[in-house]
């Protein structure tokens, strides 16, 4: 070959090493690592079944937080509230006629029923007292041979008949002062105790069911975007099933991965840039560095093997503007932290 066709070739490997050696090294002071945009997502559900009667959002649809979102059928809820509410009013008004106490009506009465029984004891006691005085007369005729034995026999009879009366009359005096001491005294602390705890009891039933009816109307319990609908008006729905997914893109986040030797060169609160594959760059936040390795490989001995182990960081982005979207794969700069 000739020194003149070699002279292109020269030229061109010159012009190769030129253009090599004017390329920009990359920085030193930051990183490019690559990962995935993530947000935060509340599967919403209800906290009672029923029939859904309303949903009121659609996918894509963005909604405030307490704004509502569907509303399930109420009416047994309802006709249970109403039986609840009665009994516990039947319960109130037992415990506050037992704190009452007893009328003036009542003890009135249950003194008339004490002086009665007193009075028939006196009667019953007239008459054992003639009968007794009967059989000592007839035995005395008896004796004299003036009488029979059948008419001191019947004599006795009367006696001890009037006698079982006594003790009768006796006790009823005795319940009687019983019944007047009760009605007197009102309730025991016992029945007062079980009257409370039927009133608490009716009490902690209604405000269940006023929770049932309240949690029928199922509201968003935060801001965000539904980006998922699960359940449509007209299902049977069960207590606590998913309805529908809200997505808080407003607060979305990029987890990316980083080697171990950048690692402590990071900073939490330290800014970044977040690049996405049409060109765009919104301004980010390192808020969180995985205090643990996401890989670790079998044998760590030298600094080449220390190099695989990566760390979780999360970038946590302003996405009010809804540019970023749940999954979608970014470019994440990260510039190190002086002193690091």
């Amino acid at each position: 070959m000739t020194p003149e066709r070699r002279t292109p070739v020269a030229a061109g490997i010159f012009l190769l090493l030129a253009a090599s050696a004017c390329r920009t090294a990359p920085p030193a002071d930051r990183v490019r690592v690559s990962g995935q945009i993530e947000a935060t997502e509340v599967h919403v559900a209800a906290q009672v079944g029923g029939r859904l009667l309303e949903l009121a959002v659609q996918e894509g649809d963005r909604v405030d937080a307490g704004t509502v979102l569907a509303r399930l059928d109420t009416a047994d809820a309802t006709l249970a509230l109403a039986r609840a509410r009665a009994e516990r009013a039947q319960a109130d008004a037992q415990l506050r006629l037992l704190r009452a106490g007893a009328r003036r009506e009542d003890i009135r009465q249950a003194e008339a029923q004490v002086e009665a029984a007193r009075a028939e004891v006196e009667v019953v006691q007239a008459e054992l007292s003639a009968a007794t005085v009967d059989v000592t007369r007839f035995e005395s005729l008896l004796a004299s041979s003036s009488g029979t034995g059948k008419q001191r026999d019947d004599a006795v009879a009367r006696r001890n008949v009037a006698r079982e009366r006594v003790e009768a009359a006796r006790t009823r005096v005795s319940s009687a002062i019983e019944a007047l001491t009760r009605v007197k005294a009102g309730a025991r602390p016992e029945e007062l105790a079980a009257a409370t705890a039927r009133v608490d009891a009716a009490t902690a039933q209604t405000q269940i069911l006023e929770k049932a009816l309240a949690d029928a109307t199922v509201v968003a319990p935060r801001s965000g975007v539904v980006t998922e609908v699960v359940a449509d008006a007209g299902e049977l729905v069960a207590p606590r099933a998913p309805l529908l997914v809200i997505t808080d893109l407003d607060h979305a986040w990029a987890n990316v991965f980083v080697d171990e030797p950048v690692v402590p060169r990071l900073r939490l609160g330290q800014s970044a840039t977040v690049f996405t594959d049409a060109g765009g760059a919104l301004p980010g936040t390192v808020s969180f560095v995985a205090s643990k390795a996401e890989f670790t490989p079998r044998n760590v001995q030298t600094a080449a093997d220390r190099a695989q182990l990566v760390y979780r960081v999360k970038v946590s982005t302003d996405n009010r503007a809804g540019v970023l979207k749940t999954g979608m794969p970014v470019d994440v700069e990260l510039p190190f932290a002086s002193g690091g």
